[in-house]
């Protein structure tokens, strides 16, 4: 069953955000991801969002999106974003 890793953000600090996108899709191919959607202006339909970035990547399973995630390569970038970005991300399975 295909999972779906899903953040969505403002971004805070755009040189470091750069940094972050150049490294992360790198670990995103390198753990058979495929980027579905970047867009930098959602449309908020309900609730109040953190922002209007919103990034959703697929995987084959749950398994493999936390594979990624707690990848040595996606750790050694991921606190760019963290860094540079307010928001929340979820992995969410179909």
């Amino acid at each position: 069953m295909a999972a779906y890793f899903i953040a969505q953000y403002v971004v805070k600090d755009p040189a470091l955000y750069r940094e972050y996108q150049a490294a992360g899709a790198t670990t995103v191919q390198a753990h058979g991801g495929e980027i579905v959607a970047f867009d930098v202006g959602a449309v908020t339909i309900e609730g109040q969002p953190p922002g209007p970035v919103t990034v959703i990547v697929k995987f084959e399973s749950t398994a493999a999106a936390k594979a990624w995630y707690q990848s040595p390569e996606y750790q050694a970038v991921v606190g760019k974003r963290l860094a540079a970005t307010t928001g929340f991300a979820v992995i969410s399975q179909s």
